[in-house]
């Protein structure tokens, strides 16, 4: 049962990783109501990124609202990212709600309706707008092949240290597949990588491809390009090169093919979007969806097209999107 605690505010912004922390941030500074909602924690996506990744932007690129982002290195790691992100919480004072799952939004004359299940009852909220910054990280592209739901495989990687000595496929050719086969090779692990395409995925960091291509050329980490995975089994992974089968013995199995949003949150949001693509439609120039009122921010505006909005880009959607309310608060 619902319940009927209400809290009343002016902007409910749902995802606080990058791109919905700039949007509370610009909304805090013109001061709105404000609150920030995430089913995990803030920046959740990126605390489950790889425990040693390096990012591939310079820290300056990662700041927000003009905030200084100071790293040890020229690139900064996945924890001083973390942990920037976390002190701009604090610094702007934004409210957010934790480990809260949005489970319904519905348009009403004057505002939308939130219902959300927190971690003690179910709960809901009147917001005049709401923000969508959900990402595409807690959906993975599957290969949609038999045993792809067995223990050993996993669609993220964390670290190596639990397959010292195993036998380690990786499936994919971009920076996520890269970066995995060669910290698990650095720690003892015998890997093969398995690749779709033709060969390493031009995107791949310019630091990192030399390192894979000479792995591959000195057979350190045997690679079957042009490749298709067919099955999972107890013996391994069977795949498919120009019509040749071949199994590769496998005790883990990570398939690193990259993310795209899910669907699931447009439905809630009544936005409509491309079934192929997964763009939701939206107004370009003031990031404003097909339901008035409702906005999208970071790369959940490109759908599957991934590439096209980072932190770099997405981190700019706050000031634009707090320019249309601001305008449609004036009238």
């Amino acid at each position: 049962m619902i319940k009927t605690i209400t809290d009343k505010i002016d902007i409910a912004i749902i995802g606080a990783g990058p791109a919905g922390i700039a949007c509370a941030i610009a909304a805090v500074k013109k001061k709105y109501r404000v609150r920030l909602v995430d089913k995990g924690n803030v920046a959740d996506a990126i605390i489950r990124f790889p425990t040693q990744m390096i990012f591939f932007s310079t820290a300056d690129l990662l700041e927000l609202a003009s905030v200084p982002f100071t790293s040890q290195n020229i690139r900064p790691t996945r924890l001083e990212t973390v942990k920037y992100y976390h002190s701009l919480i604090r610094m702007f004072h934004i409210p957010v709600l934790l480990s809260t799952r949005v489970v319904q939004i519905n348009k009403k004359s004057s505002c939308f309706e939130i219902h959300y299940h927190g971690k003690k009852q179910d709960q809901r909220m009147e917001s005049r707008y709401v923000i969508l910054a959900t990402g595409f990280y807690d959906q993975p592209n599957t290969l949609n092949v038999p045993g792809e739901d067995r223990p050993s495989v996993s669609h993220y990687y964390k670290e190596p240290l639990a397959y010292f000595n195993q036998q380690v496929v990786v499936v994919g050719g971009g920076n996520s597949a890269v970066e995995a086969a060669l910290e698990l090779y650095r720690h003892g692990c015998r890997v093969t990588l398995v690749h779709r395409g033709t060969d390493i995925r031009e995107s791949v960091k310019y630091w990192i491809k030399p390192d894979i291509q000479n792995r591959i050329k000195e057979k350190s980490i045997p690679a079957y390009f042009h490749t298709r995975v067919e099955k999972i089994t107890d013996e391994g992974v069977m795949i498919n090169q120009n019509g040749s089968k071949l199994i590769l013995p496998a005790d883990a199995v990570f398939i690193m093919t990259g993310f795209h949003p899910d669907e699931s949150n447009y439905r809630m949001c009544q936005v409509n979007y491309d079934p192929v693509t997964l763009e939701p439609v939206c107004n370009h120039e003031t990031l404003e969806s097909d339901v008035p009122g409702l906005y999208l921010a970071g790369s959940v505006v490109a759908g599957r097209n991934t590439n096209k909005i980072f932190i770099e880009n997405g981190r700019e959607h706050g000031e634009i999107i707090l320019a249309d309310i601001q305008k449609k608060i004036k009238k």
